[in-house]
């Protein structure tokens, strides 16, 4: 199954998504102007100029604080941390470049789907707000061809995210701990899951509400961390970063092979790695910023925006210097490329350690691993359960919440790598709807980003 699950993905990551995430990323740049340059300022104030981790509760929906929260939960998860450890395994310190490169375009992409989400939201009589791919898929198509598009999507989306995106976070958080505390890693599924069916009871204002606290303090701490990481590793700084341009053009200088083999491998983990960590084009976060409540679409755009950029640019930044710092540049243990013992599971945990020391860096990988997976855990559920709901009625979520809690505690012993290809295979089959809706709407975003 590993096999045959690798294969599919070694031709969605290779080809079709690169032409649809680069392709749909341009596209977009183009058709709003750069919005991600010319909003960007406007975006940053509108997440910053007035920050409250206790935000005002809302009779309905959230504030659009919350469903950046919320959203970014969801981004800000395993692929900032092993997602970013494993791209650079597989293709070197350069395919860092590649998911800057994707994410740069990927703004302009995800500020099209807080759009769209924001224009075909729907608010019931009781003021519950309905929102997601699905309804700006029916929106762009109208007919029989949008009914199957939008129902391949949501069975894409909560497979993807309810069930197999909730296996790798619960995955990564038991070995995290595992390796840090020797605890095994069922009793950690038995505590996440415990913890996920605590909040899942509370809906999406508790799960709002504990994303806009934990969100922030996750963040900075994680932050300040790699931060002293970086200061202790001075020296080696100016290297890693020239190293990430460097092999972005020649990877096969440090993992080998031709050149045409290298380069494509470098870029395919980019794309494949920086899907999972921005999410954009993929048509998760369009749930989150569908529930905001804002005086036009236009403003979740952009605050989505900033989401994305917090997500690549700073937080898996900080691991991708921090890892390139600590075990590539200099007398690091993978300069000459790969070594024995050293995997995507245990790449962060090693180069914190060499600065915090082996149990204080393992604990505070472990730490941070465990608030960003949860985090993400809480969200996509939700966004699962949007689509459960508008497949099958009302009466299904509590049968969809039972499930994705097995699959929650099962992600927590199954193989790593199994995990990670399902999880890979289904997030890459959520694009190809949600990008046809996004190109068939373009005309409203276009005139959204005009003001």
């Amino acid at each position: 199954m590993l096999h045959l699950v690798q294969t599919i993905n070694a031709y969605l990551s290779d080809y079709i998504l690169i032409i649809l995430l680069v392709g749909t990323g341009l596209f977009f740049t183009f058709k709003t102007r750069f919005v991600q340059v010319r909003c960007f300022k406007e975006g940053w104030k509108a997440v910053f100029g007035n920050v409250k981790l206790l935000g005002d509760r809302q009779s309905s929906g959230l504030s659009s604080f919350q469903a950046l929260a919320t959203a970014v939960a969801a981004q800000v998860g395993t692929g900032n941390i092993v997602g970013a450890c494993g791209a650079i395994l597989v293709g070197g310190p350069g395919a860092i470049f590649w998911m800057w490169i994707i994410a740069f375009f990927g703004m302009a992409t995800i500020y099209s789907e807080a759009v769209l989400a924001q224009e075909t939201r729907k608010v019931d009589e009781d003021g519950t707000v309905h929102g997601g791919p699905v309804y700006y898929i029916k929106r762009a198509f109208p007919n029989g061809f949008g009914s199957f598009l939008a129902g391949f999507f949501s069975v894409a989306t909560f497979l993807a995210l309810g069930f197999m995106g909730s296996m790798v976070q619960s995955n990564s958080i038991g070995a995290s701990v595992n390796n840090a505390m020797h605890i095994p890693t069922w009793l950690v599924g038995v505590f996440v899951t415990g913890a996920a069916a605590l909040i899942f009871l509370g809906g999406i204002q508790r799960i709002a509400a504990v994303t806009e606290k934990l969100v922030p303090v996750m963040a900075v701490l994680y932050l300040v961390g790699g931060l002293v990481v970086l200061i202790c590793k001075a020296q080696q700084v100016p290297e890693a970063i020239g190293m990430i341009f460097r092999y972005a053009f020649m990877p096969n200088a440090i993992i080998g092979g031709g050149l045409g083999y290298a380069l494509k491998t470098a870029i395919s983990q980019g794309v494949k790695r920086g899907l999972f960590s921005n999410e954009a084009g993929m048509g998760s976060t369009p749930h989150a910023h569908a529930m905001a409540n804002v005086k036009k679409p236009h403003d979740q755009g952009v605050v989505a925006m900033i989401g994305l950029f917090i997500d690549t640019f700073v937080v898996l930044t900080m691991t991708a210097l921090v890892v390139i710092t600590s075990l590539y540049a200099g007398d690091g243990v993978l300069a000459a490329g790969a070594a024995e013992g050293v995997n995507k599971a245990n790449m962060a945990q090693l180069a914190f350690s060499s600065v915090f020391g082996d149990g204080v860096g393992s604990l505070f990988v472990a730490l941070c691993l465990l608030f960003f997976a949860f985090s993400t855990i809480l969200s996509w559920n939700f966004f699962g359960k949007v689509n459960v709901q508008y497949l099958f009625g009302n009466k299904a979520i509590p049968v969809y919440s039972v499930v994705a809690l097995v699959f929650i505690f099962l992600g927590s012993i199954l193989s790593n790598d199994l995990v990670w290809e399902l999880a890979d295979l289904f997030n890459q089959l959520m694009v190809i709807p949600n990008v046809i809706a996004l190109i068939a709407l373009s005309a409203l975003v276009a005139k959204a980003s005009r003001g």
